[in-house]
């Protein structure tokens, strides 16, 4: 069996190498444009589950990970802000409010796949435009949603923080991954696979 992972994002290839098994990677090609009218939920649902039929499709038998992060103020979907003045309007956006982070995940091999959403509530700090652009100057999280690394510094912007997968804030939530790897006979405490 081959396990792939199917993103470009280098967070979660470090967190998939937790995991210690073999993996290789393949960047889907999927339009990641929201729907009219998709929820949060359904979006991020949505794009994990392209993610990982787009590679599944291309290698018969392999297992593939898909995974997407959104980041919801309300039924507000935020992305990645992309640049230092649009991040700044974001965490200006999100001071003292509740911010929900939807993290999908879908394991597929062939025609058969698992998802689920491991949901985050993130309550960010009310915090000030100093702190706002010291934090961006040092980070610079412009390729992350809701601009705020919750793995670094970014941990600095939260009151609290809630989730029953701690590393599903970083984009890859691995206690459902494990849970999902073993649906499909592969247990990461078991012997290694051959890639």
């Amino acid at each position: 069996m081959r396990l792939i992972l199917a993103s470009g994002s280098i967070y979660r290839r470090n967190l998939l190498e937790r995991l210690q098994l073999p993996f290789s990677v393949q960047s889907p090609d999927v339009d990641e444009t929201p729907l009219e009218n998709e929820t949060p939920s359904e979006l991020a649902t949505r794009l994990a589950i392209s993610k990982a039929k787009a590679v599944a499709s291309q290698h018969p038998n392999a297992i593939v990970i898909g995974s997407d992060q959104v980041a919801a103020l309300g039924s507000l979907c935020l992305g990645k802000a992309g640049n230092h003045a649009k991040a700044h309007a974001q965490l200006r956006q999100l001071r003292g409010q509740k911010v929900v982070f939807h993290t999908a995940l879908c394991v597929a091999q062939n025609t058969q796949y698992e998802i689920v959403n491991v949901l985050t509530t993130c309550h960010f700090r009310d915090l000030s435009d100093a702190e706002i652009e010291n934090y961006l100057q040092f980070e610079k999280p412009y390729d992350t949603a809701g601009s705020a690394k919750a793995e670094s510094l970014g941990i600095a912007l939260m009151q609290s923080m809630e989730s029953n997968d701690p590393t599903a804030i970083i984009g890859l939530p691995l206690i459902e991954l494990s849970r999902l790897l073993r649906q499909f006979g592969l247990n990461p405490l078991a012997s290694p696979i051959v890639i």
